[in-house]
């Protein structure tokens, strides 16, 4: 019973996706709605994986900097990863959930320089904080409520001065001394003069034009006058005149008039003292704040001085009454019973009940934490083409605290799964790289600015598991869909229980016979016309609109041509206008196009400077050709790309029987050939 009662200030958990790991947050409030439901208005807690890579890293160099400073005895790597997922993030963001996902409770402590890191991991549900973020400026901040707890925080006592030593320390950086309890004056004497410094106080603020107008009244400005700032004033009058009543009494009233002492309650206006009422009421006593937001004008010293001056009047009690009244009226603590439902995450077995869950699980998988084959439950884990599970424990391990209990690559990838913008870390050619109109030669170039050559060498282990679990890895599949991850613990499992049965039947491995290098190279040579040398200088012009020409290879075409039916190649079709049309629907132009060469800046390319990938669009004629070809056509078109394509000669006629006048040149086209200098 007592478990299942939550109460205001509890750190709880919360589940607000079914794969997801629980939400840790602080119940401030809890209200019941106008449907009888009842939410609870939390503080959000956040995890490592819910702030950004940067972040990490500066939490990384403060986890280090701590361990430094409190001498914390070392940790395995296993270790310091999980205690990874038990250090959480404080905000002061605030949020409503509905009080029937609480999942259970959960215990959050500032760490302090006196704890021992490995504590953390022998306790259950325990959680660590020591940095606060901000999720609107994304940064991270030292807490405020630090307890100054240690050796460095620790007073130095100097030792005792024996009879008739001088003291030798500098006088003038010590305390100053403004009180004397061995002084000439009884203590009648001394209340006396206090007396007179209030009449003096109440005189003054007559006086005084502001004093009166805030004061309208005697009894208002006799409390005003007997308040500390006046009894402070006196003995320091006192303390500085020797105890001498006749210089103290001179001093209090001067040749110019009585000496007027305010505190920061008179200082204040009421419009002030108002607008800092509305920021204690939001922000609490989180004073540097309360300054930036409402109070800029005023000093942090003079804030503190006033809240605690504050606290002294009728209309803090009036506030501190209202408060607990409402405070009566609300929640104080609501039974949430256990939560009983299947997750949908769950693996059903096949053969004992069907299930969504079941379907298509492959057997032999082990748990992606810790890799046991034996569980009463499994659950599915990770992306859904990774086919990644976990075990009971480790499963209640991942939603508890975020993570795996051994460090892994899939646990980055699944975290990388459900964030939607996974692309946000990646460089500007990379992303391009990933873009569906950058062909795979120009993506392997850019990629290649900026990452070094690698080649990946199988094992014999690895040709061999590719024939044992062909149905496992469906190769033709993973061909077709080379961006999708293949599960390699899987495969792995799945090898080294067919590997014992298929060595009684061994492999039939053909060699296959390859030419040696030189005669590959020779070959190359021979297809590849050489390109004569272009004196330095020299301008060489190209034209864009001109037909594309194989470049290399005789299987390595370039842009796909257009062949007539019957003929081998048929001529250029002309417009009513009798501009002839390229293949890709642009004008041709025989040769070069007339017209001088414009006036080029002299440009050295670089490779690291090359232009982004060229993108091809599609024009009407583009267009109007595609759809003279049948379905068939089009299939056999897109798994033969390097073939020319055979279109159905003639153009659509217009209702007159003349030709469709060419369409306009496309704008990025120009009239000028283009001239490249080495």
């Amino acid at each position: 019973m007592a478990a299942n009662m939550y109460r205001v200030g509890d750190y709880v958990y919360f589940e607000n996706s079914s794969s997801n790991p629980y939400l840790v947050r602080r119940i401030e409030e809890l209200n019941k709605t106008a449907n009888g439901n009842v939410e609870a208005k939390v503080v959000c807690l956040f995890r490592r994986r819910d702030i950004s890579s940067s972040l990490n890293s500066l939490a990384d160099s403060n986890a280090r900097e701590f361990e430094e400073e409190s001498k914390q005895p070392p940790m395995t790597e296993q270790q310091r990863h999980q205690l990874k997922h038990r250090e959480l993030f404080l905000s002061r963001q605030f949020e409503s959930l509905p009080a029937t996902h609480i999942r259970g409770k959960c215990s959050v402590t500032l760490l302090n320089e006196t704890d021992i890191l490995g504590q953390y991991l022998e306790k259950e549900d325990c959680f660590f904080y020591s940095l606060v973020f901000d999720p609107v400026q994304k940064t991270l901040l030292a807490d405020q409520g630090e307890i100054r707890v240690g050796c460095k925080y620790q007073a130095e006592i100097p030792d005792r001065l024996a009879e008739g030593e001088s003291d030798n320390r500098n006088q003038q950086k010590m305390e100053m001394k403004v009180w004397d309890p061995d002084n000439p004056l009884t203590d009648r004497q001394i209340d006396q003069f206090l007396v007179v410094a209030r009449a003096v106080g109440t005189f003054a603020r007559a006086l005084d034009c502001s004093s009166s107008i805030r004061q309208p009244s005697l009894h208002m400005s006799a409390a005003a006058a007997s308040r500390d700032i006046t009894l402070f004033h006196a003995m320091d009058t006192l303390q500085r005149n020797g105890y001498d009543l006749a210089k103290a009494m001179a001093t209090l009233v001067p040749q110019g008039g009585p000496v007027l002492c305010r505190d920061e309650m008179e200082e204040w206006s009421a419009s002030e003292a108002m607008l800092f009422e509305e920021a204690l009421e939001k922000y609490g006593k989180d004073f540097n704040d309360i300054r930036q937001d409402f109070l800029p004008w005023k000093s942090l010293a003079s804030i503190v001085q006033f809240y605690y001056m504050w606290k002294t009047t009728d209309r803090y009690i009036q506030q501190k009454r209202l408060k607990a009244a409402e405070a009566d009226s609300k929640l104080k603590q609501v039974y949430i019973p256990t939560y009983t439902k299947p997750n949908p995450n769950q693996i059903i077995s096949v053969g004992s009940k069907p299930g969504m869950n079941g379907a298509g699980f492959q057997k032999g998988l082990t748990c992606e934490s810790c890799h046991t084959t034996q569980s009463a439950q499994w659950y599915a884990w990770g992306p859904p083409n990774m086919q990644c599970r976990l075990c009971a424990s480790c499963w209640i391990y991942w939603k508890k605290y975020g993570g795996l209990k051994t460090p892994t690559q899939l646990e980055g990838a699944a975290r990388s799964a459900s964030e939607p913008h996974s692309r946000g870390h990646l460089s500007r050619p990379e992303a391009q790289s990933l873009s569906p109109y950058t062909t795979s030669a120009s993506r392997a170039k850019l990629l290649a600015k900026n990452r070094q050559t690698f080649l990946l060498q199988t094992t014999r282990l690895t040709r061999l598991a590719r024939r044992l679990c062909r149905d496992v890895l469906q190769p033709r599949r993973a061909a077709r869909r080379p961006y999708a991850p293949i599960n390699a613990n899987a495969i792995k499992a799945e090898c080294s229980i067919r590997l014992p049965k298929a060595a009684k039947a061994p492999l039939k491995i053909h060699p296959l016979a390859r030419l040696p290098l030189a005669a590959i190279v020779k070959e190359l040579a021979a297809q590849a016309p050489l390109k004569p040398k272009t004196p330095r200088g020299t301008k060489t012009p190209i034209n864009r609109n001109q037909l594309s020409q194989s470049r290399g290879l005789a299987g390595l075409g370039g842009k796909r041509g257009y062949e007539g039916a019957a003929e081998g190649h048929r001529p250029p079709r002309v417009g009513a206008s009798g501009v002839p049309f390229s293949a890709n629907g642009r004008p041709l132009a025989g040769g070069l196009r007339a017209g001088p060469p414009p006036a080029s800046k002299r440009q050295k390319l670089n490779p690291a400077d090359a232009p982004n990938p060229v993108v091809f669009v599609a024009t009407k004629d583009t267009r109007a050709l595609r759809k003279a070809l049948t379905h068939l056509e089009l299939r056999r078109a897109a798994r033969r790309p390097n073939l020319p394509l055979k279109v159905k000669p003639g153009l659509p006629l217009r209702p007159g029987g003349a030709l469709a006048p060419p369409p306009p040149p496309h704008p990025a086209s120009t009239s000028e050939p283009i001239v490249l200098e080495d």
